[in-house]
């Protein structure tokens, strides 16, 4: 297979995701199957629409679909602020809520979304991600549905960019050095 230029290898292939991603659905839907109320489902915009389109065409739960945008700056990484640029319209009071994002690297921002989304009173709040990036975090979260743990690479593919590029790849590969 000949990668596109920017990519130096292929970390995670497209079976291998696809397989996953069957997996988590069986689980989050175990996990919801005596929910009364659809389940809402938050995909973090850009990078997990591929990764929750895929998840949720697995799924058999009931559910609700959607979207946020945050915007992280600061300083430094105690000071990051985090600001909404694209907020969910559904009302998720009582209702049981899923995360869904592609990577978890420093985790600084979807923890400040927990807090947002948590004083909105959701039933249940948990967490879904593709990708993890442990030696990358400097804040506490809660991982519920973990696809897979990788070392600290930055990737592309199935949602995921560099400078916009790659996110239609429907593999996770390395970004090569000499592009960052």
């Amino acid at each position: 297979m000949n990668l596109p230029k920017g990519i130096e290898s292929i970390l995670i292939d497209k079976e291998t995701i696809e397989s996953k991603v069957t997996e988590l659905a069986n689980i989050i839907d175990n996990n919801y199957k005596d929910i009364e109320t659809p389940l809402v489902v938050i995909g973090l915009l850009k990078g997990s629409f591929i990764f929750m389109s895929d998840l949720v065409k697995q799924m058999q739960t009931p559910l609700q679909v959607d979207f946020m945008i945050a915007s992280s700056y600061g300083d430094s990484m105690e000071n990051t602020e985090v600001s909404i640029i694209k907020d969910i319209e559904t009302h998720i009071s009582g209702r049981h809520v899923l995360i869904v994002e592609d990577i978890i690297d420093t985790g600084i921002t979807l923890t400040k979304i927990e807090n947002i989304l948590s004083n909105r009173n959701p039933k249940s709040m948990k967490i879904c991600t593709l990708l993890n990036k442990p030696s990358r975090r400097t804040s506490e979260v809660n991982i519920d549905f973990n696809g897979f743990d990788i070392d600290d690479h930055f990737v592309g593919g199935m949602g995921l960019d560099y400078a916009q590029k790659y996110r239609n790849l429907p593999y996770i590969g390395v970004v090569k050095n000499e592009k960052l």
